[in-house]
């Protein structure tokens, strides 16, 4: 009779379990020995791991395969921006005051995937998951001054008002992007929302490709310009300190 999956799936546990950091390379006896299990299974089990890249076989040893880490790696990198993003958002939102959030492209908006709401009655509401066109707000301006195409992409469509300071001209909308590029972060007032300021800094990964932008947003009352030019050294030094936790790097001036 056929074993049945699950006692096979906790027999290959076992076998992987006998990996270790201090022990990644072991033979066929050391594994028997430290799974229990009996000669004929572990033989057969260890050749069927082998065969579907889950081992590899050095001489008379074996190791986890390369197809393992493969698999992992989505997981690990899932896992790592999460914790590692939570606590600098906090961290960030402590000290400044200010609801602290990170934005990425997709699809053509920009999309929150991590916010730290400010302690103050009033605020701008901010979610996870929340959906903003590109060309508006100073998350969208870093979010196009450090990806590929996508200002070309978004500049040569339209470029809908949603306040009386929204850029509208492509032309203009250029100019500001360029100037983010410059000064390295990104200060705008009611663009996006009359009355609401917001200030963003990029974040790269280990290729100096943009993974995000990290932004403090609020009310132009608590936030108006100035407050915003002192806040920069801390969201710039945030966003430094995240690529840094990233393992990223700056890209290098053109």
């Amino acid at each position: 009779m056929a074993e049945q999956p699950l006692l096979v799936l906790a027999k290959i546990t076992a076998i992987l379990d006998a990996f270790t950091l201090s022990e990644p390379l072991r033979t066929a006896s050391e594994i028997r020995a430290s799974t229990g299990l009996p000669a004929s299974t572990a033989h057969r089990l260890l050749a069927n791991l082998v065969d579907h890249g889950f081992l590899e076989r050095e001489g008379e040893r074996y190791r986890i395969g390369v197809r393992m880490a493969y698999w992992a790696g989505p997981a690990t990198r899932a896992r790592d921006f999460t914790e590692l993003l939570t606590p600098q958002l906090q961290a960030l939102r402590d000290e400044t005051g200010e609801t602290a959030c990170f934005f990425r492209v997709e699809q053509g908006a920009r999309v929150c995937v991590g916010v730290a709401e400010t302690r103050h009655g009033l605020k701008r509401e901010m979610y996870v998951g929340r959906i903003q066109p590109l060309h508006v707000g100073s998350s969208g301006r870093v979010l196009l001054a450090w990806t590929d195409g996508l200002l070309d992409e978004v500049a040569s469509g339209e470029l809908p008002a949603l306040t009386e300071a929204t850029i509208t001209d492509p032309d203009v909308l250029r100019a500001a992007v360029a100037q983010t590029r410059a000064a390295g972060y990104a200060i705008t007032v009611g663009e996006r929302m009359e009355a609401a300021s917001g200030l963003a800094a990029p974040v790269f990964d280990q290729h100096a490709a943009l993974v995000g932008a990290l932004t403090v947003m609020g009310p132009t009352l608590r936030m108006p310009v100035e407050v915003c030019e002192q806040l920069v050294d801390a969201v710039v030094t945030a966003a430094d300190a995240l690529t840094a936790a990233f393992g990223g790097r700056k890209p290098s001036a053109a």
